[in-house]
């Protein structure tokens, strides 16, 4: 589908290096201070400015397992380029493009070959395929350990696969860095279910030294609004599910439920907020507005991408709740009732999409002994080792632990985990030889 195309333009391989020659090497660089999980930007930039693509994915690979994923959907406007030296008189360097580039460059070119160490170490099950399974995975197989990632869907890479849009991040460049982490010798076990298929004891059974929980959040947050409860009604993460299940060839195009000429309106304001409404209008939606009950300040969306979707034709409608929702036959809605700074309107409406967050399913917490949560249902961890549930051998980390907001927070999560994990594996060996 051509609506669905990649919107950002890739660097050509002569607007890659005169972009990274604008770099001016600061002695502190601010951007890798902005970067969440300090990836050494100088160090790489200085390498494409000298056309060595192959040594700048080298340093690149050092800190980030999913560079053609950060490079296309990371903050960068708040992390990196926003703290970039010369955002100050003009333009920041552009480096997620930068690091989109070679990252592409890398992949098309069979560049890197990375030694796979002997899988001595210790064995790791993965309990999800997102961008913290992903790390932990790419991270503790570079160390030596066996790891073996398990997941419920026919297809791996979580919300990178299903939840964020074509014309964002095309699949095709998840599944290639997928490929990436399983030539380090990462096993995937796909269309398995944890706490369906196996429980947590049955991996220690199998033979596990340490199991991380990266599951992400499958609950979707419920409102109190009358009708809320009408087919007409549905999760953000869903629609984009089903586009994506579309796209690729498993379900038809009925099912996707947004019609040709459809009037849709999301509630809420961050980037899956953003997503579903730009998919909406490119599934054949004729107007599709986002409901936010605070102003244009407080949104926790990027300001690129609510650029890009008042571009496209999104209405925006700040300081403004849903109070009462009317269902029509079947699964449509016949209207909504919107109140705006004490004002009440009522919009005729078939589609309404919520994107107010999710909280975690209980689906391996329930089939687990020792495994605590707190009152909101978030997996309880400790500090040391890091992210350690209160079940011995059992980390987590991620969206379930509720500290990530994005990807690459996910990602820093991770890497901290996984330095946690290898400790305490290494500790629990040393301890079986003294004994």
């Amino acid at each position: 589908m051509d609506n669905f195309k990649e919107v950002s333009e890739n660097y050509t391989l002569a607007e890659a290096v005169k972009e990274a020659q604008r770099c001016l090497h600061c002695k502190l660089p601010a951007c890798k201070k902005g970067c969440p999980i300090s990836n050494d930007i100088p160090d790489w930039v200085a390498e494409i400015a000298k056309g060595n693509f192959g040594n700048a994915m080298k340093i690149i690979n050092t800190r980030s397992n999913l560079p053609a994923v950060c490079g296309r959907v990371c903050g960068h406007e708040r992390q990196c380029e926003g703290n970039c030296v010369l955002g100050k008189k003009g333009e920041p360097l552009h480096i997620g493009k930068l690091e989109r580039f070679v990252a592409d460059f890398d992949s098309e070119a069979g560049l890197s070959h990375e030694a796979i160490p002997e899988k001595s170490r210790g064995r790791v099950a993965v309990i999800g395929s997102g961008p913290a399974g992903l790390t932990i995975a790419g991270d503790l197989s570079r160390q030596g350990f066996a790891v073996e990632i398990f997941e419920m869907e026919a297809e791996a890479g979580g919300v990178l696969q299903f939840g964020i849009p074509e014309y964002r991040l095309p699949k095709e460049v998840v599944r290639r860095e997928i490929k990436k982490i399983e030539n380090l010798g990462v096993t995937f076990r796909l269309g398995t279910t944890i706490g369906r298929d196996f429980t947590v004891d049955d991996l220690f059974a199998e033979g596990f030294d340490a199991i991380f929980m990266g599951t992400g959040t499958g609950k979707p947050k419920k409102l109190d609004i009358p009708g809320i409860n009408h087919p007409g009604v549905r999760q953000a993460i869903w629609f984009l599910r089903r586009v994506s299940l579309f796209q690729s060839g498993c379900i038809s195009r009925k099912e996707v439920v947004i019609s040709q000429g459809d009037k849709v309106a999301v509630i809420g304001c961050g980037n899956t907020a953003i997503d579903a409404a730009r998919t909406a209008l490119r599934m054949g939606a004729a107007e599709v507005s986002i409901i936010y009950h605070r102003t244009i300040d407080k949104m926790s969306a990027l300001r690129a991408e609510y650029d890009e979707a008042v571009a496209e034709g999104v209405r925006f409608m700040w300081s403004s709740s849903v109070t009462e929702i009317e269902g029509g036959q079947g699964n449509r809605l016949n209207s909504i009732t919107v109140e705006t700074d004490g004002t009440k309107q009522t919009m005729p409406l078939d589609r309404l999409i919520l994107a107010v967050g999710s909280s975690p399913a209980a689906r391996i917490v329930s089939t687990t002994q020792g495994i605590e949560v707190d009152d909101k249902g978030y997996v309880l961890t400790r500090d040391n080792p890091y992210g350690m549930t209160t079940r011995k051998g059992v980390f987590a980390g991620g969206d379930v632990t509720n500290r990530p907001a994005t990807v690459v927070h996910a990602m820093r999560d991770a890497k901290a985990v996984a330095e946690g994990i290898a400790r305490y594996v290494d500790a629990v060996k040393l301890m079986a030889e003294i004994n």
